[in-house]
């Protein structure tokens, strides 16, 4: 997916003829994401059967960048992202939910380290991704790009072959009770925590909104420069992922996603207030943490949140991303019309300190195993 999603404005407007006001709201269709990702989450808590809706998430995958690959209309993009992609996102949380189900019924000790190699292995497909995708892009055209994002949703399918996750009542050191709908107490702790991450992501839309632009025009930074502040941060996320969960263990998962959320505070004030290419650098090597930190345990963390439906927990969490860029774009929007450039980046600085608020709360709180 992160072949295409920096391409897809570039797309309505260039291949479709869209106004470019029309073609950025485009990503508010991501809106419909967690609405399908509950939807599928539910479902699969009360059925048990994880790989089988991870393919049909999957298929729709295929089906929906395939749809935008042929569009001949500039709303055909949206309806497709709206209606068909939304169902494509919960691939990634039905793969989650399995693995967890896999882990518990092993009992292994590494269950942690498990799931944070899979949550690696995610990050370093939106490293390598969006310069495939601009590679081919440049090369074959956009249509084609859009064809080899389908074809990657659908192989995705593949090394998982015919295996399927055995019911509840099959599973080593499970007991047979009857899965059951959530009620809104039992998901406040999950809602609260998602509702903080969102608060920290939220600076990610602000942040590739404004800071490419703001370096080039108001630092006057050459592109090798702008290339290598960008690329920082995803190859420092990807050294720290390993160790987190080791961290976690010594002083508390929440703890130490609060200390990542004050990092992020410290990031969003390098980037408004240290007007040169070394707070540039300084502010993505410090995002680099925040994001380590929380890729790795965020989804660790979403699921001992709601224990008892693991699937409904993962597709929450990993739909809130969609919830962070809309509260992103809006809040970018009207900051830096509000307090120009850079002063917009205190707002994420201001959400994460929020958020370091929350996280802090929820660690006093409560303690995870």
């Amino acid at each position: 997916m992160s072949a295409a999603a920096p391409q897809i404005v570039l797309f309505l407007v260039r291949e479709l003829n869209a106004p470019i006001a029309a073609a950025g709201l485009f990503y508010l269709t991501n809106l419909a994401a967690p609405v399908a990702g509950y939807a599928i989450g539910s479902f699969s808590d009360r059925t048990g059967d994880r790989l089988s809706l991870f393919r049909l998430c999957a298929l729709s995958g295929f089906i929906g960048w395939a749809g935008i690959a042929l569009s001949i209309s500039s709303w055909m993009p949206f309806v497709m992202n709206t209606f068909v992609l939304a169902f494509s996102g919960a691939a990634a949380s039905q793969l989650f939910a399995a693995i967890h189900d896999d882990i518990q019924s092993k009992a292994t000790v590494a269950s942690d380290d498990i799931v944070s190699i899979v949550r690696m292995a995610l990050t370093a497909g939106w490293v390598v991704g969006p310069v495939v995708g601009s590679w081919i892009a440049a090369q074959f055209g956009i249509r084609v790009m859009l064809w080899f994002t389908a074809m990657c949703f659908l192989l995705q399918i593949a090394p998982l072959g015919t295996l399927a996750t055995p019911s509840p009542e099959k599973r080593p050191g499970t007991t047979a009770t009857p899965l059951r709908q959530r009620n809104l107490k039992e998901m406040l702790p999950l809602l609260g925590f998602t509702g903080l991450f969102v608060l920290v992501y939220a600076g990610e839309a602000i942040k590739y909104g404004f800071l490419l632009l703001y370096m080039d025009e108001g630092l006057g930074l050459d592109a090798a420069t702008r290339g290598a502040v960008i690329g920082i941060q995803p190859l420092v996320e990807l050294l720290i992922m390993p160790f987190a969960v080791l961290l976690a263990r010594k002083i508390g998962m929440l703890w130490l996603m609060c200390g990542a959320a004050v990092l992020g505070v410290l990031a969003n004030i390098c980037f408004a207030a240290w007007s040169s290419a070394m707070g540039m650098f300084a502010g993505q090597i410090l995002m680099g943490g925040v994001w380590g930190v929380f890729a790795a345990l965020g989804i660790i963390a979403a699921q001992r949140l709601l224990p008892t439906a693991v699937a409904t927990a993962s597709a929450i969490f990993m739909s809130s991303t969609a919830l962070s860029s809309a509260l992103g774009g809006a809040a970018g929007g009207l900051g830096v019309a509000q307090f120009g450039l850079p002063h917009v980046f205190l707002l994420p600085a201001v959400f994460s300190a929020v958020a370091v608020i929350g996280l802090a709360c929820m660690a006093r709180s409560m303690k995870f195993p």
